[in-house]
Order: C-alpha cells, then sequence, then structure tokens
C-alpha cells in the first residue's frame, strides 16, 4: 500500500512562494508527499523551488513535458497562470497521473471541458483547489442552507476587495512577480471565481445568466507605472430558478486597509437569511503599525514552525484522496461526488468567461464605467461546446 505519493511540480511562481511552499513543506499533509521535479521556464523560479526542495540539477525542467517524461511520479499540481491550466492537466491525465490545479479549474469554459472530459475518459484524478470551499463558515452554511433551514434562495450580494498594493505595480514590495498582473486578470478572475463558487456550492444552483459592470478609475491614474485595468467589477448573476447574486470584487481599497482583503455576504432566502462575516476571520491586533485583523483561519504558522489553515488543508485532503485512490480505497460514490461540475468549477469558470465577454461587449463611459452586455450561458455553452455539451451540463 502507498504511503507517499511522487509528486511533481508544475510551476513555482507566486502561488507557489505565498501558499503551497507550506503544504508542501511544513504542514500534516507533507509525509504524503516525496517531491520529485519542479518545471517552470523561469530560471529563477525553478531554482528557488528547486534549492527549496533540495532538487538535483536533472530534476528542475524548464518544460512540463520534459518533467512527465522523464520523472517517475503519481502525480503533478499544475501552478501556472489559469489560462495555462489545460495543456499541463490533458497530458498529465494522459500520462496516467493524478492532477491537482489551483482556481479556477480554466481561464475558458472549453479549457475547462477539455480537463473535465479528459479526467473522465482517463479514469484520473481531477482536483481543483476552490479553498474557500474548506472555510468552515462557508461549510457550515453550505450544510444549513441544503438542510433546508433557509427555504428558497432568493437573492445574494458578496464581495471582497484587496488592497490597492496587490494590483499596483508600484508597490515596494511587489505583490505579484509580473508587473502587468492586474492588465491581464481582472477582479472577476482573481477574485469573482472565489465567492461565485463558494454560493454556488451552498446554493447548488446553476447559473444561466451573466452581466458584468466594470469601473476603471484608480488603477489608470498610478504613477510611474499606470494599470489599464478594473479596479472594481459587479458581476450580476441569475439562476435557474430566478435567484439573483452580486458579486463585487476589486483591489482598490487604500492600503492602510485593516486586512489585504475585506469581505463579506449576505445570502436572503424566503424563510431567512445568511450573513457571513468573512471580513472579521479571526483576532485584531493592534501594534506600532496600526490596526489588522489577521487571518488564522486560511492560514495559520503554529508555534512549532508548521502551517495549517483552510488554505492548507484544501489542496492537503486531494492528496489524501489521490492516496486513497491509488490504494483503491475511493468509493464509486465519493469518485462521482468529486466528477460532478460544480466540484470541478465547471460552473465558475463559465460564470468568469461570461463575466469578461459581457466587460469586452459593454459599453465604455467616459467616467470610466464599462456597462457590460447580458450574456446568456444556455446559448454560450451550446456555441462553444455543442448542443450535447449544454445538455450534459443542464443547460440544453
Amino acid at each position: 500500500m502507498k504511503t507517499k505519493l511522487r509528486l511533481g511540480i508544475i510551476g513555482a511562481g507566486s502561488v507557489v512562494r505565498e501558499i503551497y511552499q507550506y503544504l508542501y513543506f511544513r504542514s500534516s499533509y507533507t509525509p504524503l508527499l516525496d517531491i520529485c521535479a519542479v518545471a517552470d521556464p523561469n530560471e529563477q523560479y525553478r531554482n528557488w523551488f528547486g534549492d527549496l526542495a533540495g532538487l538535483p540539477a536533472n530534476r528542475r525542467f524548464s518544460d512540463y513535458k520534459e518533467l512527465i517524461a522523464k520523472t517517475e511520479l503519481d502525480a503533478v499540481q499544475i501552478n501556472t497562470p489559469d489560462h495555462l491550466h489545460c495543456a499541463p492537466t490533458v497530458a498529465a491525465l494522459n500520462a496516467g497521473l493524478d492532477v491537482v490545479v489551483p482556481k479556477p479549474t480554466a481561464a475558458t469554459l472549453k479549457d475547462a471541458h477539455a480537463m473535465i472530459e479528459t479526467a473522465k475518459k482517463t479514469g484520473r484524478f481531477l482536483g481543483v483547489d476552490f479553498h474557500k470551499r474548506e472555510d468552515p463558515r462557508i461549510k457550515e452554511a453550505e450544510a444549513r442552507f441544503q438542510g433546508g433551514r433557509y427555504g428558497q434562495f432568493q437573492a445574494a450580494v458578496f464581495y471582497m476587495l484587496d488592497k490597492l498594493m496587490v494590483a499596483d505595480p508600484n508597490h515596494t514590495p511587489r505583490f505579484f512577480a509580473s508587473p502587468d498582473f492586474a492588465e491581464k486578470n481582472t477582479p472577476a478572475s482573481f477574485l469573482t471565481v472565489h465567492m461565485a463558487d463558494a454560493l454556488m456550492k451552498i446554493v447548488n444552483l446553476t447559473p444561466v445568466q451573466v452581466r458584468a459592470v466594470g469601473y476603471s478609475q484608480k488603477l489608470p491614474s498610478l504613477k510611474p507605472i499606470a494599470v489599464k485595468g478594473y479596479d472594481l467589477v459587479d458581476t450580476e448573476i441569475l439562476f435557474s430558478t430566478g435567484a439573483i447574486a452580486h458579486i463585487l470584487t476589486g483591489w482598490a481599497l487604500p492600503n492602510t486597509a485593516w486586512a489585504t482583503t475585506v469581505q463579506s455576504s449576505r445570502i436572503i432566502c424566503s424563510d431567512g437569511l445568511i450573513d457571513l462575516n468573512l471580513d472579521q476571520p479571526g483576532l485584531r491586533e493592534i501594534h506600532a503599525d496600526g490596526i489588522f485583523e489577521v487571518n488564522p483561519l486560511f492560514k495559520n504558522f503554529e508555534k512549532d514552525k508548521s502551517v495549517t489553515g483552510y488554505g492548507i488543508s484544501s489542496p492537503g485532503r486531494f492528496y489524501q484522496q489521490i492516496l486513497a485512490s491509488q490504494n483503491g480505497k475511493l468509493s464509486v460514490e465519493e469518485r462521482e461526488a468529486m466528477n460532478s461540475p460544480i466540484a470541478l468549477g465547471f460552473y465558475t469558470a463559465l460564470v468568469l468567461e461570461a463575466a469578461e465577454k459581457s466587460l469586452a461587449e459593454g459599453d465604455k463611459l467616459a467616467t470610466g464605467a464599462t456597462i457590460g452586455s447580458t450574456v446568456d450561458l444556455r446559448k454560450l455553452v451550446a456555441a462553444q461546446l455543442g448542443a450535447n455539451a449544454a445538455k450534459q451540463y443542464q443547460l440544453g
């Protein structure tokens, strides 16, 4: 019986630096993992991670295809930018490897569909790290709502707002390595996916229509490097039952905000409501630098130098499931649950692509606001994937 997974790491950028290095080397899941190789086209990132993992030079690759071909592995974790998730995932699954990717599944519904279909065809494990699902408050809300406690879901407002430093290429130290991060990634692609996915996990409904409104007012004024990007995006999601949600995400809060991310939500139902006070995650500290909220739920540095929290346990549990699967101890029911469109993030990828499409087709006002078009998700899926796939995803 396997007790360790031979794991290859594809992509060693900011998400590894901020989160996954702790999973690999300083968590309760570390004993499950044998880090065998890394692939990243950036030599600096590749060698930083290779040194951290103690990998020899012949286990450090610039191309993920070489990593898959030349290393004996059980699984890979793919930490590339969102729009690059698909190709290495499909290649790894076809090579007989299990795969874990960060949220979202992919940047487009075509890519998400290709990844899901390849996992089904090969019978391999595909896990998507929507770690917000592991927030105990989200899990409790899901259990209570789906137990019928609040009646029918009617409307919701979620917000997730970052400090300006997250998107500002002028900030020192720069939050993301790439100075054009906020031009290539909207708040919808980076933040809305979290909140939209959490809501859909709670209410278990299929989205049918999306419209987005974007505001590009603060980022273009930054100096000396201006950013051609959105400060704030309001993504309106209509569900098959007629319920509606507004997901407001952005990254232009002043850097004096009490937390890097300020977030919360209210879900209104026919027989009650749920307030998720997500911007009060743990403890508040006051010291010489100011007043700050500290979130030990997401990532908690223990006294023994280990790291815990749902940001670590979410991907860690995938590795437990992969081990169970490879040891023949994962039931048919567990596999079916993990392969549902909601579990694999298809609807989240669909909402993301529709929000981007809505903004791209929208009317740009002189004020810097963009009033997006309305996107019918049933038509979008049918046009891109065909009528059979639309029925498969309950959108036909």
